[in-house]
């Protein structure tokens, strides 16, 4: 028996297209927001420079695209559980 042949244990249900949706649209906000970071680093890195407490600000908003990541990864998570409940 090959890998193509074995039973699926996913069952398709009619909140994949929404999940789907909410999961390119989170991706592409973040990666908006991603390339705003780079090209402003790239371009202005005077802007980057400037110290917030003692922290420059390149180092804060590395910082906030990690947390901004995990943020929109449980937003995903919840929202899709909660499709996926009611479906």
């Amino acid at each position: 028996m090959s890998h193509w042949d074995a039973p699926s244990n996913t069952t398709s249900t009619d909140s994949e297209p929404a999940a789907t949706s909410l999961g390119l649209t989170l991706f592409a906000l973040y990666t908006s927001i991603y390339t705003a970071f780079v090209l402003i680093s790239a371009f202005r890195p005077e802007w980057m420079a400037k110290t917030i407490a003692g922290v420059n600000i390149a180092v804060l908003s590395g910082f906030g695209l990690i947390v901004g990541a995990i943020v929109m990864a449980a937003i995903y998570l919840r929202l899709c559980r909660s499709a996926s409940r009611r479906s």
